[in-house]
């Protein structure tokens, strides 16, 4: 966390300090951004506080869905490689 990072979030500007790169701290600024607009152009006088609690649930709700998604797959991989070993064992017997 050398220098502050400019990040602009419905037109606010603001300094925060991260250890990501600062390229990449602009992309996830951009997406907040996108989100927050997206909220606030759904629903006209919404507070900025009420917006930015409506995008981080948002986002924490396509996290958890990530996440599951995530796990499925897992799930699927190990499903398969266990079936795939079982045919192999058969073969080599």
């Amino acid at each position: 966390m050398d220098k502050p990072i400019r990040i602009k979030l419905l037109d606010r500007e603001y300094l925060i300090r991260s250890d990501e790169e600062e390229e990449r701290v602009q992309d996830i600024a951009q997406f907040l951004d996108e989100k927050l607009r997206e909220i606030s152009g759904n629903a006209e006088g919404l507070s900025e506080a009420k917006a930015a609690i409506l995008a981080a649930f948002n986002i924490a709700s396509d996290y958890f869905q990530i996440l599951k998604e995530r796990d499925d797959l897992a799930k699927n991989i190990e499903r398969r490689a266990r079936a795939l070993n079982h045919q192999i064992e058969s073969i080599v017997r």
